[in-house]
């Protein structure tokens, strides 16, 4: 089973990685761009059977380790 991890900053929270690539964009013509967020993306092979088993693992991989809660979201999807 695999799993698929998305962590983005939460509104609100400033995120100065994605105010440089914003500029970079516009300096190099890409015109229209209002804001850019940035985050984190992380694939994790799982040896898990139960789908059930790897949802509650992941969770509790993101909520300990892989996401800093306090300012950033996380989802995952699982796929076979």
């Amino acid at each position: 089973m695999k799993a698929k991890i998305h962590i983005t900053l939460k509104n609100g929270v400033l995120d100065p990685q994605g105010r440089a690539i914003a500029g970079t964009l516009n300096a190099l013509g890409f015109d229209g761009i209002e804001d850019v967020r940035q985050g984190k993306y992380i694939e994790l092979d799982l040896k898990h059977t139960s789908r059930e088993e790897a949802q509650k693992a992941v969770d509790a991989m993101c909520s300990k380790l892989l996401a800093n809660t306090v300012i950033e979201n996380y989802r995952f999807e699982l796929t076979e």
